[in-house]
């Protein structure tokens, strides 16, 4: 390799030991990602679900509850944040946010992205948004105590021939993904690329899993262009299901979406990638927890780790626990424990129902075309 091109991989960045050693960290056996990045707009509704006002307090109070919550260490190796948290301090007035996750062993992240907007000459797709200052973001996030990134790029199945998505979008995005993966190496944060094929639609898991491979395929050659270093990487992908429409004997089984998930990963993820760090994509705790415990169990070739790395899927009993009110933190902390460990168990294939009784662990947490 010549001089001048060895100068541009980030392998021969200053950060390229600890981006290494970050996500590896990342992707300990037995741990996973809570997804507290959700945006105020995002988390209003989340909360109007709970009757909550959406208001900086009560934002700072529920991810104070979240993070301290006493063990969740044991669970959890890294924590996305939206920019408000990564700055904001507790009740006290002093202690940082980022400091009672520093307490528990677990490595700040940061949501990066702008949202989605509509992509030129597609029908309806999208590219995500947020590449213009990216480099100063990260820098600055950095700086603050964040140790890896985010950045969701959202793409459709909208029918049963496979048209969407277009070629277009798969290329925009995966480009798209890539320049934001090198960008925060250079700054020192594990970029997670995040290519979601959303679950919307009518179609069955084979179309399901033909688009998620050709998705995560185009990835992984933009990431090779433009000299990622995936040593220093995550890969945060949809699992592999039946559109949430498709009739009742058209939907896979848990063992079915593991089945087809893991060969879909096989296919496309090279073995230098530490992890694969799952988002639930609507499903419910308890569903999400038990599919990710199926390919655990798969007597197969998997050369990452297989964890999670889920907002609604580890929350959605503790807020309905929670509902704003003081004397109900101590009971949403034991939620959020019990959600954790299941999915600990699940990355080591050794869940057998345990959290199956929680609070809302069967409700479905599918949002169509989700945004936010």
């Amino acid at each position: 390799m010549s001089a001048a091109a060895a100068a541009t991989r980030p392998e021969f960045c200053k950060f390229a030991a600890e981006l290494k050693a970050t996500a590896q960290a990342i992707a300990a056996p037995g741990k996973g990602i809570l997804a507290a990045d959700e945006s105020g707009g995002t988390i209003g509704k989340r909360f109007d679900s709970i009757k909550v006002e959406n208001t900086q307090e009560n934002r700072r109070g529920y991810r104070e509850l979240l993070f301290t919550t006493e063990g969740l260490g044991e669970y959890i190796s890294g924590c996305i944040l939206f920019e408000e948290t990564l700055f904001d301090v507790a009740a006290d007035g002093t202690t940082k946010l980022v400091d009672l996750l520093h307490k528990q062993g677990i490595i700040p992240g940061i949501k990066v992205d702008k949202g989605v907007q509509p992509l030129p000459g597609t029908s309806g797709e999208t590219v995500t948004q947020g590449m213009d200052d990216l480099g100063k973001r990260c820098a600055k996030y950095y700086e603050a105590g964040a140790r890896f990134a985010k950045w969701r790029a959202v793409l459709n199945i909208n029918d049963s021939t496979g048209a969407t998505p277009s070629d277009l979008a798969i290329k925009q995005n995966a480009e798209t993904l890539a320049r934001y993966a090198v960008i925060c190496q250079m700054n020192g944060l594990v970029p997670i690329v995040e290519p979601e094929v959303l679950m919307d639609g009518a179609h069955d898991i084979d179309m399901a899993q033909r688009v998620t491979e050709k998705v995560i395929a185009a990835c992984y050659k933009e990431l090779s262009d433009h000299n990622a270093y995936l040593e220093g990487t995550l890969l945060k992908p949809n699992m592999v299901r039946s559109g949430e429409a498709a009739p009742a004997d058209k939907k896979a089984t848990a063992a079915q979406i593991a089945a087809a998930t893991v060969t879909c990963l096989q296919r496309t993820v090279p073995p230098a990638v530490p992890g694969i760090t799952f988002l639930s994509g609507g499903m419910s705790e308890e569903e999400a927890t038990v599919v990710l415990n199926e390919m655990n169990k798969l007597a197969t070739v998997k050369p990452w780790a297989l964890t999670f790395s889920y907002g609604r899927a580890l929350q959605q009993s503790t807020l309905k626990v929670w509902m704003g009110k003081k004397e109900n933190e101590g009971a949403a902390k034991k939620e959020l424990i019990v959600r954790a460990k299941a999915n600990s168990l699940a990355v080591q294939g050794k869940y057998n129902g345990e959290a199956a009784g929680g609070a809302a662990a069967a409700t479905s947490t599918f949002v169509p075309s989700y945004s936010y």
